[in-house]
Formats: C-alpha cells, sequence, structure tokens
C-alpha cells in the first residue's frame, strides 16, 4: 500500500492556489477541468517531495461544506518556522497559532482547512515578534 493523496474541497479554487500556491508555497503538478462533472482537480505538493500530494476539487456548483472538525489537518515540516510565518502574513493569511515555541504554528486556508506548520529538526529559538503573540480564533 501507498499513500498517494488527500482531497480537499475548496469553493473558490484562485482564493485556494493564492492560499496554496502562492502563500504556503506548495507547488502545482497538475490541474485538469471536467466539463461533464463540472468539476476541476488541481495536485500540489511541497518542493521536492512529489509522492505527498494535495488535491483541491473544484465542484463549479456552488456548494456549502462545514468545518470538518473530523477531518483535522494538514501538516508540513518547514525549514524556517519563522520565514514561512512571515511570508503567510505579507500574502494576508491570519497566523492562528503562531510559532511562539519555535516549532509549530497553525493557520487556515479560505476554506477554513488547517495547515500545520512544523520547524525541521530542531525548534528555533523563540523570538519575537513570535513569542508574545496571541492565538487568533481556532485551528
Amino acid at each position: 500500500m501507498k499513500y498517494l493523496h488527500t482531497m480537499v474541497r475548496v469553493t473558490d479554487i484562485e482564493p485556494s492556489l493564492r492560499f496554496y500556491r502562492d502563500a504556503l508555497g506548495l507547488k502545482e503538478l497538475s490541474r485538469r477541468d471536467y466539463p461533464q462533472g463540472r468539476y476541476t482537480l488541481v495536485f500540489l505538493c511541497a518542493a521536492g517531495d512529489e509522492q505527498a500530494q494535495v488535491e483541491l476539487t473544484h465542484n463549479w456548483d456552488p456548494e456549502t461544506y462545514g468545518a470538518g472538525r473530523n477531518f483535522g489537518h494538514l501538516a508540513y515540516a518547514v525549514d524556517d518556522i519563522y520565514a514561512a510565518c512571515e511570508r503567510l502574513m505579507k500574502h494576508g493569511v491570519t497566523i492562528n497559532r503562531p510559532p511562539r515555541d519555535g516549532r509549530m504554528a497553525f493557520v487556515r486556508s479560505p476554506d477554513n482547512v488547517s495547515i500545520e506548520l512544523l520547524q525541521h529538526g530542531e525548534a528555533r529559538k523563540p523570538a519575537e515578534p513570535w513569542s508574545s503573540m496571541p492565538n487568533t480564533g481556532v485551528w
């Protein structure tokens, strides 16, 4: 058995791509429209790790998706937790759980999917503004 991907339903593909691709830094591997089924699939991965993919599914007909707390979250290791959070903030993403410990942060996608960022290797030394930044919302 081999892990292939995680599918996340998105309500609007462009804001979702701005989050996953532009702000989070994932690489778009493929995109395909299925007019007969009225949906689009976009596959993304972290740079250098094409084996673990995220599939964004955009149904063209409007649907409302719940918070999906039974899903949990996606998690990515990053080389520099502070730089990753700074890049996300520059793209207008709220850091829901800042990396106060130099190790872990949480953000949410435009469709409220929780994303965990973990410092690769040892935790970074706690630093401002992260150390004193409060939580915002839920993750």
